[in-house]
């Protein structure tokens, strides 16, 4: 899933680099690797699979992997992404490994530094490599560690599996938020996914987009938000252009926020502290997207009573604002 104070689907093309030596930050410290794993493509591999298949060869490339995650599990929201941040930073990484496998089979593998903020990557070229299966990938990492000098020594055989970021007990409230009569809801437009919406540029199906369709997609989606809240939320909203502070916006009598989270429904709805998680992997594993409601004054999640996420953003958002109307 991924939150963000942008309401725009974050959607980039990647800049890479041409392949050239593998870069010293990867050589010389600590990597964490996210695994972005299309469930359509085939054959059929769980990240965890990946990972084990892919541990030897990043070692032989120069690396030091010391976990891996599901990018999923890291981009679920703003302040998910921003625990997980906190915690390589203690762990002291120095290069983040992105390998995308898209529903195709075709598998990319990027080299980014850690940046050491929420963004966890750097709006910067990556070192990357492409193969259209997972034993091309493996020969060509292998094969890039080749006559490389490596300052990483002591590396683990296996790969591991970290325990999730604790740092994100966000305080998630399955009911609507009061005075919203009263208050403007502030509704980001500003067409761009923002610093903490880098990463998800590199989930398997996101990437790979051109900019025109970028473009085209981001100019229809501001006139559409636009004509689903004035169709559906009769209270005063602020349309934001650019970012703007909590403190200017409660200064200006806006108090509430309109988010947007977009993530595989099971770990959304585990995430936002609902019980009821479905039991079918074909629903689980869909990605939908999820509009809730942030108070700014105490910075609650307000995700409405009722659960209506769905696949199309249009959707969803006209489920949640007609739900807002409940218990009123």
């Amino acid at each position: 899933m991924r939150v963000s104070l942008i309401f725009i689907v974050c959607l980039w093309s990647v800049p890479t680099m041409a392949q050239s030596a593998l870069p010293d930050f990867f050589l010389d410290g600590k990597s964490v690797v996210l695994i972005s794993n299309s469930p359509s493509a085939r054959p059929i591999l769980s990240f965890e699979n990946l990972a084990h298949e892919l541990h030897s060869s990043l070692v032989s490339a120069g690396g030091d992997p010391i976990a891996y995650y599901e990018l999923e599990d890291i981009v679920l929201s703003e302040e998910i992404q921003s625990g997980y941040a906190a915690q390589f930073s203690k762990r002291l990484v120095k290069s983040i490994v992105l390998v995308t496998r898209k529903t195709s089979g075709q598998m990319e593998v990027h080299i980014l530094p850690f940046s050491g903020t929420r963004s966890i990557v750097p709006s910067a070229s990556s070192w990357s490599l492409a193969d259209n299966k997972l034993d091309g990938i493996k020969e060509k990492l292998a094969t890039a560690g080749n006559g490389i000098k490596t300052k990483n020594l002591l590396v683990i055989d296996v790969p591991e599996f970290l325990a999730p970021s604790s740092a994100a007990n966000i305080n998630y409230l399955r009911r609507n938020p009061l005075n919203l009569n009263t208050f403007k809801l502030a509704v980001p437009l500003t067409g761009a996914g923002g610093e903490s919406g880098l990463l998800t540029k590199y989930r398997y199906d996101m990437l790979g987009r051109s900019e025109q369709e970028i473009a085209k997609a981001q100019d229809l989606q501001k006139a559409e938000i636009q004509q689903i809240m004035d169709s559906f939320y009769p209270h005063q909203v602020d349309y934001l252009t650019g970012p703007k502070t909590n403190a200017e916006l409660i200064k200006d009598r806006t108090q509430f926020m309109l988010m947007r989270v977009e993530g595989r429904e099971g770990d959304l709805m585990k995430t936002m502290g609902l019980s009821d998680t479905p039991t079918s992997p074909d629903i689980y594993n869909r990605i939908v997207i999820k509009y809730y409601i942030r108070f700014l004054v105490r910075d609650e999640q307000y995700i409405g009573p009722v659960w209506d996420a769905d696949p199309n953003w249009k959707v969803a958002l006209t489920n949640f604002l007609d739900n807002l109307k409940l218990g009123q």
